[in-house]
């Protein structure tokens, strides 16, 4: 049985890393096997702080040798120390698997011994529960920077998504918070993984494929001091040179003391405006000099999308009838399903506000920027419109969901629609 202060310790260590999202893998189960990766079997669920329900997030071990300034578990902290072997994090899996209480693993560590250590043993365990206990659920592994690549990859062909934390947007900041990490560390293996993915998907490569969920990264946000529009570029960069599934951001809260860290945490306005911007690049075909620009922040008041089109009203209003696809997703309170609904509406029948109305556009927002059959029930005044966004974004919800948010709530969160 493995120790329950063990368990507490290494549980709550593992809890600050947001990049564990479940989504992607469709690894199905095999004849004898436990578990099932596939979409229907993951639960998405988050609780406040940060934990995905359906998974056993937890580290290997908190007994680090590096020491981020930022990191509650850096080497010269005053915390509690624990470690655990590749068996016993496989018994815990399996039974807790067996009980119902999760449905996959995300597996990260502290650097102990050394890079190659820590990596070697984290696929070892990875390796039992595919090999040993036949274990087909969801596996997430958190990539050792300046680990051997051989061991990497090893490590992808058994896991169904891997994240290497950039953390930091910047490199200097990375040598000064974080000096035995470089951004050579954690974007060489990147680099390698995603090749590897490419390869498999020109091959055709059905079995054992490298990686079928992809990667993530996390950035802390707060903790530096680059602005939005910086954190943003380095966000496309990463979509669009390394395939990645998800950027995540993290707020920093300062759990710990350092005189090269801010006093406060960066607040979860800051980082929900990041998230909208970061849907924007990925499902609306923002550039991000349209969102931000480099030297920028987000605006505080307005979500990133009213933010622009307010800056351009002189492409405003659009006949909801005829403009194209790529308008439709610029309007406010028009999210990208509904710009799809419109499309294929439209087809067969001229739309009015109260054919919109029904398929749940936000016209508190979207009636200043659209007209229907040509009646426009906005207004002409910039000032009047910018008060009604404001009035409109008031009750946003600006925190991680729960298990019990309302559903309207849900909805939007989940859906990323602005």
């Amino acid at each position: 049985m493995i120790d329950a202060d063990k368990l507490e310790i290494l549980t709550e260590s593992a809890k600050y890393d947001v990049s564990c999202s479940s989504s992607g893998s469709r690894r199905t189960n095999k004849a004898g096997g436990l578990g099932n990766a596939s979409v229907g079997g993951i639960c998405h669920s988050f609780t406040p702080d940060g934990r995905c329900i359906s998974l056993l997030k937890i580290l290997m071990s908190n007994d680090c040798i590096y020491d981020c300034e930022y990191c509650p578990n850096r080497r010269s902290a005053d915390v509690r120390r624990a470690s655990l072997t590749p068996d016993e994090i496989c018994e815990l899996v399996i039974n807790f698997y067996r009980r119902n209480y999760i449905e996959g693993l995300f597996l990260s560590s502290a650097v102990f011994g050394n890079p190659d250590k820590t990596m070697e043993l984290m696929t070892e365990t990875v390796s039992k529960l595919r090999r040993v206990y036949n274990f087909n659920g969801y596996i997430h592994m958190k990539g050792i920077p300046h680990a051997d690549g051989a061991l990497v990859m090893k490590a992808a062909k058994l896991a169904d998504r891997m994240s290497y934390n950039v953390e930091l947007p910047s490199e200097k900041s990375l040598k000064l918070l974080a000096p035995q990490k470089t951004k050579e560390s954690l974007l060489l293996p990147m680099k390698s993984l995603n090749n590897a993915i490419e390869y498999d998907k020109q091959n055709n490569v059905r079995r054992g494929k490298v990686l079928p969920a992809g990667q993530t990264t996390q950035m802390i946000i707060g903790a530096s001091p680059e602005c939005d529009g910086q954190i943003l570029k380095l966000t496309e960069a990463l979509y669009r040179n390394m395939h990645l599934k998800r950027v995540y951001y993290s707020s920093y809260i300062p759990v710990v003391q350092s005189s090269k860290l801010p006093a406060n945490g960066a607040g979860l306005l800051r980082e929900h405006r990041l998230y909208q911007a970061d849907w924007l690049i990925r499902f609306y075909g923002f550039d991000v000099n349209e969102i931000c620009g480099e030297d920028e922040n987000l605006s505080p008041d307005y979500d990133p999308k009213c933010a622009w089109a307010l800056r351009n009203m002189h492409l405003f209003p659009v006949e909801i009838n005829t403009a194209p696809l790529e308008m439709l997703l610029r309007v406010p309170g028009i999210g990208a399903k509904s710009a799809y609904r419109i499309t294929e509406a439209r087809k067969f029948s001229k739309l009015d506000f109260d054919n919109l109305a029904k398929m749940r556009i936000v016209l508190k927002r979207a009636r200043h920027f659209i007209t229907c059959k040509g009646k426009f029930c906005g207004t002409d005044s910039l000032a009047q419109v910018k008060t009604s966004l404001l009035i409109s974004g008031s009750g946003e919800i600006n925190e991680q969901l729960t298990m019990f948010s309302e559903p309207s709530t849900a909805l939007s969160a989940l859906t990323g629609e602005i």
